[in-house]
């Protein structure tokens, strides 16, 4: 039995060791914001955090995932009052918005660790996910704007 915790609810997982993280908060829990994109831990749709860092969900096991505490888009602000989903309304950066909760679980938890970074720290932790829509140029601009009301 596999025991975590998720938006912190204490969870059990009684199936399959080797079963992605993902579906199990997809398929299991019903935290949909979550989303598959390439099942192989590039792009990063699918970010979520594990004890505070940014991972991948696709490639992160159940086992991988045992004892930890898990936070999806949905516990990050779940009536969507975090400073970064409020910075991402501002600055319209959804287009699609397929990749948005891996974008902002990533910036998340850049903000974490350097609450006030430069452009440099943006890009560098951002580099992993991808916006096919091209909207780097806002994502960075909420990041700076998130980073301002934290402070």
């Amino acid at each position: 039995m596999i025991q975590l915790k998720v938006n912190g609810s204490a969870r059990k997982f009684d199936g399959d060791p080797e079963m992605p993280l993902l579906w199990y908060l997809r398929d299991v829990l019903d935290y949909t914001g979550t989303k598959f994109g390439c099942g192989a831990g590039l792009c990063g749709a699918c970010t979520v955090h594990v004890n505070g860092e940014a991972i991948r969900s696709c490639v992160t096991t159940m086992k991988d995932a045992a004892g930890k505490a898990i936070t999806t888009i949905e516990g990050l602000g779940a009536k969507q009052e975090h400073p970064l989903q409020a910075a991402w309304k501002q600055c319209n950066v959804s287009q699609c918005g397929y990749c948005q909760s891996g974008q902002i679980m990533q910036a998340a938890a850049l903000l974490k660790a350097k609450p006030k970074p430069s452009d440099a720290d943006i890009d560098s932790a951002m580099q992993g996910n991808i916006c096919r829509c091209g909207t780097y140029q806002r994502i960075r601009q909420a990041i700076k704007i998130a980073a301002e009301v934290k402070a």
